[in-house]
Order: structure tokens, then C-alpha cells, then sequence
């Protein structure tokens, strides 16, 4: 079987990187690609119809799409006649993600576990809210803004500054949701799912924040890993109660098209876990993390939820710890430089990974391209020696201006 996956990013990588254990890698297709991936195709992952004379031409059987741009814009609806396996949710199932308000009113309807929220076009006395909760609140642009459209508000004038910014950057009559602040740790619980039945992967643990200790301003993510600690049997059973349950009633309530993957972002506040927000696809950096940890073939996994048998397919996963440190441009997520050579990736052990994001192939050099640049992925039998591993091997890698987090995982070790 032949694969093309969709996007460009270090999730991308890794999906390769899993599926190449399946089939042989010179068969897995990679649009657009990066420097760490091969069969690059250069083709916008919004253009369908190009994707689809390519997949053609190419006797290409299988799309699995990585970011969440062509999901909501339709490319699952598209490919649905067109002869060629697409694992994604539809355009309808994807606004669990693409629209905030959208997510937040499911949530509410089917009783997951989520924190309260107002909307202006519910009648709702925005500024009468933010004064009454004295500013400690969440206000979120409705659609999808590359983890750029949330605001984490302390103050009144943080919260009508954040007004402001939503109604500049987007426009005056731009939709948003004011939502209840809630604090704790966070957990990524990403699992699969047909539509009859949801399979989840192991619970990982992101890093928004660019700086050590949760400081500086919120990124894509700067390291993640897998397992989390926190996530004991008795919680996992209580999220699946409270969440995913109620999830899934709800997409066979509405009748979704949903045949991929769900992630579910928690928070673990002091009354129990609540769902912060849904994605439709696979997180990042958490894939880099999970995909290593997963023992079970990828390929029938998606064939299993393509073909509605998710039920009967065993999970099973890989023992120990993964620890995957994000190496980033200097200024990320601001403005940053570009065309940095990276020294050093040769020297990457062989049961670590550098799973590439921000790169591209230069005359034979991998050069930087993008905010965040290269995963790097250590392993352990413990939690601390993972840490350890993760980090001997970001002192191998190179380039000018680059930076990281020292502090990955050790919220693990804490808890």
C-alpha cells in the first residue's frame, strides 16, 4: 500500500517515521514534507485537487491528514468519492476544533466535563462579566489561529486588552468565548476513533510556555512526554466517565463522520478533570512522544477505524518513558531567523529520535526553517533517566541563536 501523509511539521515526521515500520518507506508519500522527511511533494495541503492527480498518478491508496487547516476546510468531504482511503474527520466533525463556541455548546450538550463560558451573541454582558470575575478569565477566538487566539486573562484591563487584540487582529465583528478560568496541570489524551468506538493512546504531558517554569509567552509547544504519572488508573477511569464517554454519545447523537483521530486537552483542577478543548488531529509535540511509545502497527490501527472494526483491534504499547525537547529559533515565537545550518544530528544515538519540524534540505545541509526546529526524543525505564537521555542528546545538536527548555518532564517527577 502506498501512503501519502498531509503537513510539514515534526508530528508529520514522526507519523512517517511509525507508518515506515509498516511499509516500506520509499512507498509513504510526504506533502509538503520537511529536511528530515523523504518523498517530499510540493503541494499546498489545501489544494485538493492537486493532491488528488498526484495520489493518482501515483497509485496512492491511503491519505492520512496531520494538520488541522485541511480538515476544516473540507478535504475529507472532498476525497469521499474520489476512490482513495482518507483518515480525518469531515468538515462537520472538524468544528470540534475549528470553532470554539461550536466545541464549547457540545461539550455542554452531551454533559462533558468542561468549565462555564458566556457568549455575546447569547446575550451575555461581556464586560459585565470580566468586572465581576475580576479579569481571571479565558477569552478565545472562535476559529482556528495556530494556538495564537488565546488569551489567559489576570486582570480587567488584560481581559479588555485581549478584547481589543481579538477584535484588531481579526476583525470588529470577530466571534469569541469568554470562559471560566480553571487552573491545575494539563494532560493530552489523544486516542482513535471509528465513530462506534474511541481507543486512546498513552497520556502525555505539553509545554506551551517558552521559558523554564511556565514563563514567557505561550508557543506550539516546547516539549512534551509520555506517560504522565498523574494519570493514574482512577483518574484515566474518571476522564473517561466524565469526557470521552459523553464524546462519543455525542458523535453518534449528531451523526458525525469521524474516522481519525480526537485529542482531548484536560485540565486536572480540584474538582475532577475538565475538557479544556478538543483537536481533530494528532497534537504536537505530543505525537513525538506517543508514536514511539506505541507498540501496535499504525497502519491496521487506521484501516481498523477506516473499516469500522476499531472495537476488536488490540492496543498494546511500548514499556518505559519518553522525553521528547524542543529545539527552537532565537525570538520563537516572536519574529525569528532563518537558513541556520544544524551540526550534530549524525551524532544522534540510535535508540533516541530527532524527529525534524522547522528544516529543509540545503545542498545536502539541513537548514532552519521554522520556530520550532528539531524534536529530540530520549527514552528511559524511568522518568528521570529519560529526562537524562533527552537532554545528552540536545547537547549534540547545534545551531545559531537556538534555545530550549532545561525543565521537560520534571513536572512528572514532582507530581
Amino acid at each position: 500500500m502506498k501512503i501519502a501523509v498531509i503537513g510539514s511539521g515534526g508530528r508529520e515526521h514522526a507519523i512517517v517515521w511509525k507508518f515506515a515500520q509498516s511499509i516500506p518507506e520509499e512507498d509513504i508519500f510526504v506533502i509538503p514534507g520537511n529536511g528530515g522527511t523523504k518523498n517530499n511533494v510540493n503541494i499546498n495541503p489545501n489544494d485538493f485537487n492537486a493532491i488528488e492527480q498526484y495520489c493518482k498518478e501515483n497509485k496512492i491508496e491511503l491519505i492520512f491528514v496531520g494538520p488541522e487547516d485541511p480538515l476544516a476546510n473540507g478535504i475529507v468531504d472532498y476525497f469521499q468519492n474520489k476512490g482513495i482511503k482518507i483518515f480525518g474527520p469531515d468538515k462537520e466533525a472538524a468544528r470540534l476544533e475549528g470553532s470554539k463556541i461550536h466545541a464549547k455548546r457540545f461539550m455542554k450538550k452531551y454533559d462533558v466535563a468542561t468549565s462555564d463560558f458566556w457568549l455575546e451573541e447569547d446575550g451575555d454582558d461581556i464586560e459585565k462579566v470580566i468586572q465581576q470575575n475580576n479579569g481571571n478569565i479565558v477569552i478565545k477566538y472562535d476559529g482556528l489561529a495556530a494556538g495564537k487566539g488565546v488569551f489567559v486573562c489576570s486582570s480587567v484591563k488584560e481581559a479588555m486588552d485581549a478584547l481589543a487584540e481579538i477584535k484588531k487582529r481579526y476583525g470588529k465583528d470577530a466571534k469569541y468565548i469568554v470562559e471560566q478560568k480553571i487552573s491545575g496541570q494539563e494532560l493530552s489524551i489523544i486516542g482513535f476513533t471509528d465513530g462506534h468506538d474511541i481507543k486512546l493512546l498513552l497520556t502525555s504531558q505539553d509545554h506551551k510556555p517558552a521559558y523554564d517554569g511556565d514563563k514567557g509567552p505561550n508557543t506550539g509547544g516546547m516539549g512534551a512526554y509520555c506517560p504522565v504519572p498523574l494519570a493514574t488508573e482512577s483518574v484515566l477511569a474518571e476522564i473517561k466517565t466524565k469526557i470521552v464517554d459523553p464524546t462519543l454519545r455525542g458523535i453518534q447523537a449528531d451523526g458525525l463522520n469521524y474516522k481519525g483521530v480526537i485529542y482531548f486537552g484536560i485540565m486536572m483542577t480540584q474538582a475532577g478533570p475538565m475538557l479544556l478543548e478538543y483537536n481533530v488531529r494528532f497534537g504536537d509535540p505530543e505525537t513525538e512522544v506517543i508514536l514511539p511509545s506505541l507498540k501496535s502497527d499504525l497502519l491496521k490501527l487506521v484501516l481498523s477505524c477506516l473499516n469500522g472494526t476499531l472495537s476488536s483491534f488490540k492496543m498494546e504499547f511500548n514499556n518505559g518513558y519518553f522525553v521528547d525537547v524542543v529545539l527552537a529559533s532565537g525570538g520563537y515565537p516572536g519574529g525569528y531567523q532563518k537558513n541556520k545550518v544544524i551540526k550534530g544530528l549524525d551524532k544522534i544515538s540510535s535508540d533516541s529520535f530527532a524527529f525534524h519540524a522547522g528544516t529543509r534540505m540545503d545542498n545536502g545541509k539541513i537548514i532552519t526553517s521554522g520556530g520550532r526546529v528539531i524534536n529530540i526524543v530520549g527514552t528511559g525505564s524511568d522518568l528521570k533517566s529519560a529526562i537524562n537521555k533527552a537532554y545528552a542528546e540536545v547537547k549534540k545538536v547545534s545551531f545559531d541563536h537556538m534555545f530550549y527548555r532545561k525543565d521537560i518532564a520534571k513536572k512528572g517527577i514532582q507530581s
